[in-house]
């Protein structure tokens, strides 16, 4: 039996494609997380482990879950944590996502329980232009 595709059929497919938009790949906020880190790293050498990414997500099993609960982990704690004062805050904490990404309910407890008593600043950044941006403006107010 011949499984290959008439022009015909081709044709019939690429028309049912037309106008459908590509799915994002899953690990965009992955890429944009490492370009910002690596963005950091030229431009701010001096500051070196001061930015720094918390590994809340990703699947684990019971047994690890279990165990890093025990260890400290807080669900929702930001992506990346800039651990620099300036004039106004302790610390610049960073959410990273996609453009149409959301942050979870954990994530919004966190942020307001951590901001609440305007100490530090939390930010949401969805590309390496909004990274930059936070970023530079906060180290902006130093000290």
């Amino acid at each position: 039996m011949d499984n290959r595709m008439t022009f015909d059929e081709l044709i019939a497919l690429a028309k049912k494609c037309e106008g459908k938009q590509r799915k994002q790949p899953a690990d965009e906020e992955h890429r944009i997380q490492c370009s910002c880190v690596r963005w950091f790293s030229l431009q701010y050498p001096t500051l070196q482990g001061r930015l720094f990414a918390v590994p809340n997500g990703g699947r684990r099993d019971q047994t690890t879950a279990a165990k890093l609960k025990a260890e400290g982990v807080v669900p929702g704690v930001a992506d990346l944590i800039l651990l620099k004062s300036n004039r106004f805050y302790g610390a610049l904490l960073i959410e990273m996502k996609t453009s149409k990404g959301k942050q979870s309910e954990s994530q919004k407890v966190w942020q307001k329980r951590l901001c609440a008593n305007g100490e530090y600043k939390y930010v949401v950044c969805r590309s390496l232009d909004d990274f930059m941006r936070e970023v530079n403006d906060y180290l902006k107010d130093e000290i």
